[in-house]
């Protein structure tokens, strides 16, 4: 295989001219291999690398020395050669300004490690936020065998009786704090007993959803993504994803031959489902911009008027990720999916089944819980099309004079009452200015105000951080408010929620209408319309224009963020680099 001789030419892979005599590079590399313990029989057998993310400073995959274990023992098992490398880790607790900044680089550092090396398969040991869709990325560039494993979700928090998901219950009690409802000692009792193991965020955040768009994909083995992380059945499938991988390479299903349009289309309608994070939208955008596919933001919002949102999970419902592990996993609301004719089933998979082959052996949802899937103990997870808990998907894309190229909002997390509104912005030029102003008391600001977040877009931040879930004024806290409309070009958590609009596209900083907006314009909200105005007239609009000067932001001088200013695309385009697009 690849490491005993010189790799044949693949679509995209470098050549070994710099050696000028491939059949001494072959001896070079097994006297090397050799050094590492590595015989004759290790070299014939399939080279599976396996990508590790475990970092001291990532608290999501803190689990993946064990995992990558687990994962070798598969290849073995199956005939192949393990060699585990490592990539960068983003970390979302600790890095700063944000990981998304770095989600390009990462994607490039996972593509590039796989075309360097000799290797004729590759699992992907991903599990926060961007780690995920970086790698996937990654992956669809250098299109060598690749299999998706996820991490797995932490589990359930604690605080006095009730069960938390953390971050969206972070969030929660923060506000209730700043608000003065409770203390410190409440605040510290939470920091202990919020997130209790490894894993990712035990809601349907960017984590969860993007473990979960792997499924629909085909890039991963079935039923992976809600496993607890500390469950030993995750164990399990991470040897059966090792085992996976040398079929997959001796079938010779690359990644390419499994990402196709109507996978993506798969994908999306699981989203629409789970009432997946918003981040989604933009990272599906960027894995089928690598190969050659467009999303456009109307697919989205086609697909979510189709697809009625059937998981109970938070930000947009009750229960958390162990609960859907119980129910089924998400192999349990495809099924469903798949019962209404919402599924594309003859897609493949990187086991060499389709999707529908892949289902044919999952239960349907049962009328109780003792009947099928779809429970968790005596709660329903997964609910029936013909009685959704809401009846479109969980995101809506908005439009108007204020988003051109388009919004994102999660309907299914909105307060009902402010599914259409209509209000006078608060604006913030910056998140600088917003720590700075939010919270002053002399702030003229009212439960009906939109505020309006700008320059914290792709290019404005740069990076596109998750500042667009404004906090609430601390006078409106008080007051009792607990949700009001903000806008931003910039992201938000997938554990986040509210009346939040993101990702405004084209942003501020590129002289986008949301760079234009002054306090007191009225901005109209209506969801169902799938409408958002800016209720100024386009001869004030040009006057503005005429005014209007580029954040100092987008003069970054050195190193990487020179790079990403200088080449990220907008939201809409999935934030990624002009020049890692397939053309």
């Amino acid at each position: 295989m690849a490491v005993i001789r010189t790799q044949p030419e693949r679509a995209g892979k470098r050549s070994d001219e710099w050696f000028h005599d491939p059949d001494m590079y072959g001896f070079v590399r097994r006297a090397f291999a050799k050094s590492m313990g590595l015989d004759d029989a290790d070299l014939a057998r399939p080279i599976i690398g396996i990508a590790q993310t475990q970092s001291d400073l990532n608290n999501c995959n803190n689990n993946f020395r064990e995992l990558a274990e687990y994962v070798k023992r598969g290849v073995w098992q199956a005939g192949g050669t393990p060699l585990e490398f490592p990539t960068i880790s983003l970390g979302e607790l600790f890095m700063r300004p944000t990981t998304m900044l770095y989600r390009n680089l990462m994607a490039m550092d996972t593509e590039e490690m796989i075309r360097a090396h000799p290797l004729d398969g590759v699992v992907l040991l991903g599990n926060c936020d961007k780690t995920t869709p970086a790698q996937l990325m990654g992956a669809a560039s250098a299109d060598v065998p690749s299999i998706m494993l996820t991490g797995g979700p932490h589990l359930s928090g604690r605080f006095r009786g009730e069960s938390l998901g953390a971050c969206s219950d972070c969030r929660r009690f923060w506000a209730e704090y700043r608000a003065g409802t409770i203390d410190e000692d409440a605040m510290r009792e939470l920091e202990d007993g919020i997130n209790r193991s490894d894993g990712h965020c035990t809601v349907m955040g960017t984590a969860s959803t993007m473990a979960a768009m792997a499924e629909a994909l085909g890039l991963a083995v079935p039923g992976t993504a809600a496993i607890p992380a500390p469950d030993a059945r995750r164990l399990r499938l991470a040897e059966a994803a090792g085992r996976q991988v040398v079929e997959t390479v001796r079938r010779g299903i690359r990644p390419t031959d499994v990402l196709t349009p109507r996978a993506f289309e798969n994908a999306i309608r699981l989203m629409m489902a789970l009432g997946g994070s918003t981040n989604a939208v933009i990272h599906l955008t960027a894995i089928a911009g690598r190969c050659g596919i467009q999303l456009p933001l109307d697919l989205f919002d086609r697909i979510s008027r189709e697809t009625p949102l059937l998981t109970n999970l938070r930000p947009s419902g009750q229960f958390h990720m162990e609960q859907l592990f119980d129910a089924g996993g998400v192999p349990a609301v495809m099924k469903e999916l798949a019962r209404g004719g919402l599924l594309h089933l003859s897609e493949p998979t990187i086991s060499g089944r389709t999707i529908g082959e892949q289902l044919a052996g999952v239960p349907g949802l049962g009328e109780s819980a003792a009947s099928g899937s779809g429970w968790s103990g005596p709660e329903r997870i997964v609910f029936s099309l013909e009685r959704p808990l809401q009846p479109q998907g969980g995101i809506a894309i908005l439009r108007g004079n204020l988003a051109p190229d388009g919004a994102v909002i999660k309907q299914s997390a909105v307060s009902r009452h402010l599914l259409r509104h209509r209000g006078q912005a608060v604006v913030f030029s910056s998140s600088s200015d917003l720590a700075a102003r939010i919270d002053d008391p002399a702030l003229e600001v009212s439960e009906d105000s939109v505020l309006v977040l700008q320059n914290a877009g792709p290019k404005g931040a740069p990076g596109m951080p998750e500042a667009g879930g404004l906090p609430i004024p601390k006078k409106l806290l008080a007051a009792g408010v607990r949700d009001m409309l903000r806008i931003s070009d910039a992201r938000m958590s997938g554990t986040g929620y509210g009346a939040v609009v993101l990702h405004v596209a084209p942003e501020a900083a590129v002289g986008g209408p949301l760079g234009l907006v002054r306090t007191g314009d009225w901005i109209e909200l209506d969801v169902g319309g799938r409408v958002l105005n800016l209720e100024v007239s386009e001869e004030e609009l040009a006057r503005r224009r005429a005014d209007w000067r580029p954040p100092e932001s987008l003069q970054q001088t050195r190193g990487y963020a020179r790079l990403y200013v200088d080449h990220v695309m907008q939201a809409d385009r999935g934030a990624d680099f002009d020049f890692l697009v397939a053309q």
